[in-house]
């Protein structure tokens, strides 16, 4: 796959930032994520959202018009003015168990030195947990799977229990119908 604007998305902890980052590496490209538009800097973070407009905005701004890019994360229901610019969608997924591994560890690491909120942790690991949940009204996979069915864009399913490198190769790997060269 040529450099372009790819959206890679997935359940939270599932890797999809880390792909992101290493594919724009790879390309030379911005990486953006959709927490660090969806949310207002805080401390401790992950308190106060911006309002859709604004994070829109931003959007366009720092990375959007370019030629490339790499984003991460999900925006359905408030990122549609930039979803309609992905050229190509990564959708990774990861075993519910190892994904709660990972967001375990990802929170020790970020709160490290820090006391933990123990409920907000228990509030996003239920809303992580949801996830896989058909029932789940939140980020979900039922939704995530129904809202790639919509798309015109081609589709690249990746299971990131594999290591980071390999992921990068089967997306680099990649040619895609309809994706400029």
């Amino acid at each position: 796959m040529q450099r372009s604007r790819l959206h890679v998305l997935g359940a939270s902890g599932s890797g999809t930032t880390t792909l992101a980052r290493a594919l724009a590496d790879r390309w030379a490209v911005p990486h953006a994520d959709a927490d660090d538009y969806f949310w207002v800097p805080t401390t401790p973070p992950f308190r106060e959202k911006r309002e859709p407009p604004a994070r829109i905005t931003l959007m366009e701004q720092v990375f959007a018009p370019r030629e490339a890019w790499v984003l991460s994360g999900a925006m359905n229901g408030w990122g549609d003015e930039v979803l309609a610019r992905c050229e190509a969608v990564v959708f990774v997924t990861l075993d519910p168990a190892e994904r709660l591994r990972r967001l375990e560890a990802r929170e020790q690491v970020r709160r490290e030195g820090q006391e933990i909120d123990q409920q907000a942790w228990t509030e996003f690991r239920e809303w992580a947990l949801g996830y896989d949940d058909p029932a789940f009204t939140g980020r979900s996979r039922a939704g995530h799977e129904e809202w790639l069915s919509t798309l015109d864009v081609p589709v690249l399913r990746v299971d990131s229990a594999r290591p980071v490198g390999a992921l990068v190769d089967e997306v680099l790997e990649w040619e895609p119908q309809g994706v400029p060269s």
